[in-house]
């Protein structure tokens, strides 16, 4: 059975964005998000607005890379020349050759931009070609509209409702949508498509 290298650095880039290995120095590049870009954590299940918050948010992301469960990625823009959110691979299952692509979130100068599906292309390829993996899972508060529809423009298949499915920082539950792309979609036309929308 093939075993994901945690400990390797994959550095995923091309023209517009590179994606390394999130570090815990990456504080002082990603803080500035949480103290200014509040709406960015409002579907976050992890709180993440504010300085002891964020710091948190990082180390159970590293947290979760040494326990070999996720490997996290910071995003750096290469047009603006700044970072700009992270991303990372979770529930990463080599035997069942599955994995979840999420905790995505970038600052609101990025949003909008393009640079989402950038990375998903890079993230996706590498899943699919490089690890083999035959799905690709993403799950989302069913609220989130603008989250959802990013998912449904790069190629992801709806598969339903988790109704009550976590608890939110808030106490209350959450309704979580889930989608999917087979690595046969991906060979089929996802990866066309996709590969269409960002040259």
């Amino acid at each position: 059975m093939q075993i994901f290298d945690f400990s390797s650095d994959i550095i995923l880039e091309n023209h517009r964005v590179l994606l390394r290995p999130l570090v815990s120095t990456d504080v002082e590049n990603l803080l500035h998000f949480s103290q200014n870009d509040p709406t960015i954590w409002k579907y976050s299940l992890i709180k993440a607005d504010g300085e002891k918050n964020f710091k948190n948010y990082i180390n159970v992301a590293l947290k979760a890379r040494d326990e070999q469960k996720e490997y996290p990625f910071i995003v750096f823009d290469k047009l603006t020349n700044k970072y700009a959110g992270s991303t990372r691979f979770y529930d990463i299952q080599m035997n069942n050759k599955s994995l979840q692509l999420g905790f995505t979130w970038y600052g609101n100068d990025f949003q909008g931009t393009g640079l989402n599906k950038q990375c998903k292309f890079l993230l996706l390829e590498f899943a699919f070609e490089k690890m083999n993996m035959e799905r690709v899972e993403f799950r989302a508060d069913n609220a989130n509209e603008r989250s959802i529809a990013a998912m449904k423009s790069i190629g992801c298949q709806v598969e339903g409702i988790l109704r009550s499915h976590v608890l939110k920082p808030d106490r209350t539950r959450r309704d979580s949508i889930v989608l999917s792309i087979l690595k046969q979609e991906w060979e089929h036309n996802v990866k066309e498509n996709l590969l269409k929308k960002i040259i």
